[in-house]
């Protein structure tokens, strides 16, 4: 193969690369054995018909064209992956192609390439950062919660009341019609705490263990689900057990049941340590956030559409991922909301935009600062791998490539030096 030209234009390069007649034919031949067995040729059994008939018939390079494609890596690791006038990203496309008589080929590819970066300022950023704090408040609704944590339970034999916690089974039905997800059984429901549609709770209070009843409610006009959002629906109802929650008293007995310490004062003053440390965790966070951002805002860059799509494809499989843990497809998830798959990767394009400027920028200062990572840094990384997940080193390296997570090493080392040659401004 021959690169006869390289040009370069803004996000995007044009290749002209020239493939000999041995290198097209070896990509032919495989074309033409896979699909021998579906030409048929007077004479000829399916499947038997000989290349060089068939050629004599449909043309000299009729296996051509389909031949491309099978030595395409071979071409893209040449004429794209081995460019140095350029850093691609995405799938190349077929803009035009040309056979000479000889069979020699020539390939017009295009591609978008890593966009240039043109840093602004990016030291001594100013950035709003608050103080951690933690309330009273919040101190009283952690005891609070621990409380109901080791609360006991009681069944009781009376009509139901708010706060009491309702057995149920239930069947949902508009027009007389079961919807998706309208029916459970021994489903646990704490009457008042606004679990399900508004009215639905309210009818419950009051009926008694081994009654049925109809509930009658509308779903809100900006319920979740479109198919069901304001229409009217009827649910039967059967309480099976009621139960009320017993919450002990928030004193010194409390810290000495719920926790390590003796005193309810420890257990606040614990509650409040703990609490001021996530604060700050996240505080930290969001400062590294903002002065990423910053530095980005500040910078002048043309994102090509691969790296946003490619960022687009990461959040989605994250999305995904996290999703089957709780049992749910994205495509249920998608359906639930009203929309699909499109609807869904329209909603992530912002912050897939977002992600991907802030990754060519970081790349851009790691370049001009001369940030880089060891192989030490990359062993002793791989190393706590292996020790957060308990696996043999090696398997970790066989699973995550080290470019990888170099990448990801790198990534983190330049927000850091972003972050300690930023300036820190009060609210």
């Amino acid at each position: 193969m021959i690169i006869k030209s390289t040009e370069k234009n803004n996000n995007k390069a044009t290749v002209v690369v020239e493939i000999e007649k041995e290198l097209m034919n070896k990509g032919a031949e495989i074309a033409y054995k896979k699909q021998r067995k579906n030409i048929r040729l007077p004479g000829f059994r399916p499947g038997k018909a000989p290349r060089k008939m068939i050629e004599k018939m449909y043309g000299a390079f009729i296996f051509f064209e389909d031949g491309i494609e099978e030595i395409f890596p071979e071409i893209y690791d040449f004429a794209i992956g081995g460019n140095t006038e350029f850093k691609a990203v995405g799938r190349p496309s077929l803009e035009d192609m040309d056979i000479a008589e000889d069979g020699t080929t020539t390939l017009k590819l295009s591609t978008e390439v890593y966009p240039e970066v043109t840093l602004g300022e990016y030291k001594g950023i100013e950035v709003v950062k608050a103080v951690a704090e933690v309330t009273d408040a919040q101190v009283e609704a952690e005891l609070k919660q621990i409380a109901e944590n080791v609360a006991s339970v009681e069944n009781v034999e009376r009509a139901a009341e708010m706060g009491d916690i309702a057995n149920i089974d239930f069947l949902g039905t508009i027009d007389g019609v079961a919807f998706d997800g309208g029916a459970a059984t021994g489903h646990d429901l704490t009457l008042g705490s606004g679990q399900f549609i508004p009215g639905f709770e309210e009818q419950v209070v009051g009926m008694n263990v081994g009654e049925e009843k109809d509930v009658n409610v509308t779903f809100p006009a900006d319920y979740a689900s479109k198919e069901l959002a304001g229409k009217a629906a009827v649910f039967a109802v059967k309480l099976n057990k009621l139960s009320v929650k017993n919450v002990p008293a928030i004193d010194d007995e409390l810290a000495k049941d719920a926790s390590e310490f003796e005193t309810l004062e420890e257990l606040k003053a614990d509650i409040r340590e703990k609490k001021l440390a996530d604060a700050q965790k996240n505080i930290d966070r969001n400062f590294e956030n903002a002065v990423v951002e910053a530095v980005a805002a500040n910078a002048t860059v043309e994102i090509p559409n691969a790296l946003v799509e490619a960022e687009l494809d990461n959040q989605m499989n994250d999305f995904g991922y996290r999703l089957q843990m709780s049992g749910m497809s994205v495509e249920q998830y998608a359906k639930m909301m009203g929309g699909d798959l499109n609807t869904m990767r329209q909603a992530f394009k912002p912050m897939a935009e977002k992600q991907a400027l802030s990754g060519v920028v970081l790349a851009r200062v790691a370049e001009v600062e001369n940030i880089t990572v060891s192989e030490e840094e990359l062993e002793a990384e791989y190393a706590e791998m292996a020790k957060s997940y308990d696996m043999e080193i090696e398997k970790v390296k066989s699973m995550v490539p080290a470019e990888e997570i170099r990448e990801n090493m790198m990534s983190r080392k330049t927000v850091k030096f972003l972050v300690d040659n930023a300036v820190a401004k009060a609210e």
